[in-house]
């Protein structure tokens, strides 16, 4: 126990504080103090009955503890915790904002894929959101050598299509991946890519009051 304690407390803020407010609703659904029917983002409950929880609640619950509840918890504090101590070190502020920006954009995606039909429709977006956060640290680790069980090599920004290619043959639905790849390109082109085209402009830009809140050093900086 003191092992699991010292490393829980080694995990820095952000990624601790979705991990366990993702383990609190699993648990709390788990032990039926709620149900995933309370959770679930339903646009008509929000709109006509003003559920306005399930904006949020949608986003803590990966679905029953199993072996897909485990494998996305994996890779998610292994690539959050790498990529919050190396490029949002000392910046808690703008680690915060790429969370609330990838949650908005993939709010968005359920909403076009709500009203319009046009592709699926996600009930919980915990998996996506996580995904977004490895597929930004892989894309921003290009060089990095990975191997799959010592089977093959490949470069990091391979990894989320050998994550999806892994959980597609253990019969999951590549659908929640897909939408982390989508919010995490986009957020990395608007933080990565655009200002290198466009030298001295800056779409994403951490409000006063995050900075105020939470502290900052370097915030036009990667390290």
């Amino acid at each position: 126990m003191a092992a699991v304690e010292e490393w829980y407390k080694s995990l820095p803020i952000v990624t601790k504080t979705f991990m366990t407010a993702c383990i609190a609703t699993s648990g709390a659904v788990y032990f039926e103090f709620t149900t995933p029917f309370a959770l679930y983002l339903n646009f008509d409950a929000i709109f006509y009955k003003y559920e306005i929880w399930r904006l949020f609640t949608n986003f803590l619950f990966f679905g029953p503890i199993g072996l897909n509840f485990c494998l996305h918890m994996f890779f998610f504090l292994r690539y959050s915790q790498m990529l919050e101590e190396s490029f949002f070190r000392r910046r808690t502020a703008d680690c915060i904002l790429m969370w609330f920006f990838g949650a908005f954009l993939l709010t968005l995606l359920s909403v076009l894929a709500h009203f319009t039909q046009l592709f699926p429709k996600l009930l919980f977006l915990a998996p996506s959101l996580a995904f977004m956060v490895v597929y930004i640290w892989c894309r921003r680790n290009k060089e990095v050598q990975m191997s799959f069980f010592g089977i093959f090599n490949f470069r990091a920004p391979f990894l989320p299509w050998v994550i999806i290619g892994l959980g597609f043959f253990l019969g999951n639905s590549p659908i929640d991946d897909l939408y982390g790849v989508f919010a995490g390109h986009i957020y990395y082109y608007l933080e990565d890519v655009y200002p290198t085209i466009y030298p001295g402009r800056k779409l994403i830009k951490t409000p006063r009051f995050l900075i105020t809140l939470f502290g900052q050093e370097n915030q036009d900086q990667h390290n």
